[in-house]
């Protein structure tokens, strides 16, 4: 069964990730695009939306003004505990730089 996360870590999540992280978004949805039926060049911004113990969903905007759903699974496997979202966000960044040859920062 899927682990859902409690409303205070989603808004601790969800807020940092689009106020700080808005290029990782764009990013990590580009990457994945394709697995959700998406052209990855389409999209011009996204934001993060949610997530649960099997990955991570985006709202990606499209140049035409509509938006698409991107989801992408965790890269280590499904997680129960607050400290492993950040652990599997950055995985997903580092396989997105990985997939769209960029550069990744280093993590701190």
């Amino acid at each position: 069964m899927t682990h859902l996360f409690d409303d205070a870590v989603l808004a601790g999540v969800l807020g940092h990730m689009n106020g700080d992280h808005g290029d990782d978004n764009l990013l990590i949805s580009r990457a994945f695009a394709a697995e959700s039926g998406v052209d990855a060049a389409d999209i011009v911004d996204a934001r993060m939306d949610g997530f649960d113990g099997d990955g991570g969903r985006w709202t990606a905007t499209l140049s035409d003004g509509a938006t698409a759903t991107i989801v992408a699974p965790w890269p280590g496997g499904p997680i129960s505990e607050r400290p492993e979202v950040r652990r599997e966000v950055v995985a997903l960044y580092d396989e997105a730089c990985r997939r769209l040859g960029v550069e990744p920062r280093p993590h701190a």
